[in-house]
């Protein structure tokens, strides 16, 4: 009998997934939590991540004639007041700034001084702001349309906080859009969310449905919000972007009026769409394992690390003149578009320095020692196979074929999602079944279960609550393009003409 497998975090994903998902983060090293309370620290390799995460998608949407800019940190509370529903929406999550100064209290610690004329919230998302500016920026027809983006972050004063997921500080990208006509702001929401299903997909090599959201989970102010939701290995689905049709609802509010070809006055139509550093919280439930993340290589923080390896002293210098040469002849090379990331890691750690290259994901694996040197050859691993499983190569070989391994390593963790996902997802009809799927064996410490239910939904909003009530569940969207057919409301039976994807979410 061969040795037991041995992984590299515990507790393991069956055993308690929510454990597993911060013990491979800290395992990582990606980030850890702040000393601020619900906020986080995102350290070099999670950092990035989500460099190589903006990189792409900052292409992807200045080729749609976007251009980035930057707005206040501080809103005014006026300025949410203005949009009932939104501020409805945001009001619970807003963090306040009432007092510009500090000063030294009678017990001789600091306290608020000077009162603000009015409060500031930090931004939660910043439509009415930034509809401020679009107000003075927009008067004709000819101004339009107007395409801006901002990086930036957002503060909502989260209760219950996971370290990339949910947490009260964020990082994330806002686009903000206004348009002549309601035509033109509708394949505007369209076309973004296109291009983060498109992101989602190829980069992060995660498989998600495009839906439109209930009104009940519907961005507060909005008319229509597109979304893409995946499914984790713990069969939740994350939504991992949204875009939103706003109407004319915030150009009232904002008053952001102009004329038209025909001289006469309207509003404009506005949308938004973002996406945030939740994505990389979707990564690493949609491609991790036992012994850590799994990096998809298009948006790894490096591709490859070289591990030189030698027992004799005198051995050394040989083989980190061949271990830098092949660094600097990989450093040369593009990989989907960008420069390829080689790290040289020759730390005297023994067998744990391999292993934490394997938890920190790196998707390429290359052990170099004095035979291997002799040969001119590479002894190479791969993050997406056992870490058992370690292939000699000729040196040139491995330059030639190593964008190839990266593509079948990329396209190998798609299919796999692909599988989880097709393996969770049910059409489900009896009301009784439905119920089933979604409820635990174990109600003290729920087990995995349930997935993704593709049910019928009458459209009211009552029985979509009722469904959340009882079993946590909500309805994640009414997928795009899907056919209608005749059915019965999966809670009260009545005709339904629409399937819609039901799950427990986070």
């Amino acid at each position: 009998m061969g040795k037991p497998q041995k992984n590299a975090i515990s507790p393991s994903r069956d055993e308690d997934y929510p454990e597993w998902y911060q013990a491979v983060i800290k395992a990582s090293d990606m980030a850890e939590r702040a000393p601020v309370r619900g906020c986080m620290v995102i350290k070099p390799w999670g950092y990035a991540l989500w460099e190589n995460i903006v990189a792409r998608m900052d292409r992807l949407f200045k080729a749609t004639g976007v251009k980035n800019a930057y707005f206040p940190l501080f809103i005014p509370v006026s300025f949410l007041e203005k949009e009932a529903e939104h501020v409805d929406g945001f009001a619970k999550e807003c963090a306040v700034v009432t007092h510009h100064r500090l000063e030294q209290g009678p017990g001789g610690g600091l306290v608020p001084g000077g009162p603000l004329t009015e409060p500031l919230v930090v931004r939660p998302t910043s439509e009415t702001i930034i509809g401020d500016s679009f107000s003075k920026w927009v008067s004709s027809y000819r101004d339009l349309p107007l395409l801006i983006n901002q990086w930036a972050n957002v503060v909502r004063w989260e209760m219950r906080t996971r370290i990339f997921l949910r947490t009260s500080e964020f990082l994330w990208q806002e686009g903000h859009t206004a348009h002549a006509t309601d035509t033109e702001a509708i394949e505007r929401t369209k076309m973004m969310l296109k291009v983060y299903t498109r992101m989602v997909q190829d980069d992060l090599a995660m498989p998600v449905i495009e839906g439109s959201k209930t009104a009940a989970e519907r961005f507060p102010g909005a008319v229509d919000t597109l979304c893409i939701e995946a499914m984790m290995q713990d069969r939740k689905a994350l939504q991992a972007g949204t875009s939103h049709f706003l109407g004319q609802n915030f150009a009232r509010a904002s008053n952001i009026r102009f004329q038209t070809e025909k001289e006469t006055e309207d509003f404009a139509w506005t949308t938004s769409w973002g996406t945030s550093t939740r994505m990389i919280g979707g990564l690493i439930m949609t491609h991790g394992d036992d012994d850590g993340v799994i990096m998809p290589p298009r948006v790894a923080p490096a591709h490859v690390v070289l591990l030189p390896i030698f027992r004799n002293p005198d051995d050394r210098q040989k083989v980190m003149d061949y271990v830098h040469g092949l660094a600097a002849t990989l450093r040369e090379m593009i990989y989907a578009g960008r420069e390829l990331v080689v790290e040289v890691d020759e730390r005297d750690i023994g067998g744990a320095r391999g292993w934490d290259w394997i938890k920190k994901g790196i998707p390429v694996r290359v052990e170099i020692g004095p035979r291997d040197m002799a040969e001119d050859a590479v002894f190479v691993g791969r993050r997406d196979k056992s870490h058992r499983d370690k292939t000699a190569m000729k040196r040139e070989a491995f330059v030639a074929q190593l964008p190839a391994i990266l593509d079948d390593i990329q396209g190998r963790l798609f299919a796999r999602a692909c599988r989880f996902r097709d393996e969770h997802t049910r059409t489900v009809d009896d009301r009784n079944d439905f119920y089933d799927w979604f409820t635990p064996k174990n109600l003290e410490k729920p087990e995995i279960h349930g997935g993704f239910a593709m049910s019928h939904w009458c459209g009211e909003g009552a029985c979509e609550a009722k469904i959340k009530a009882d079993l946590n569940v909500t309805i994640r969207c009414v997928p795009l393009g899907a056919q209608k057919e005749p059915g019965a409301c999966i809670s009260c039976g009545k005709p339904s003409h629409t399937r819609v994807v039901y799950a427990k979410a986070y």
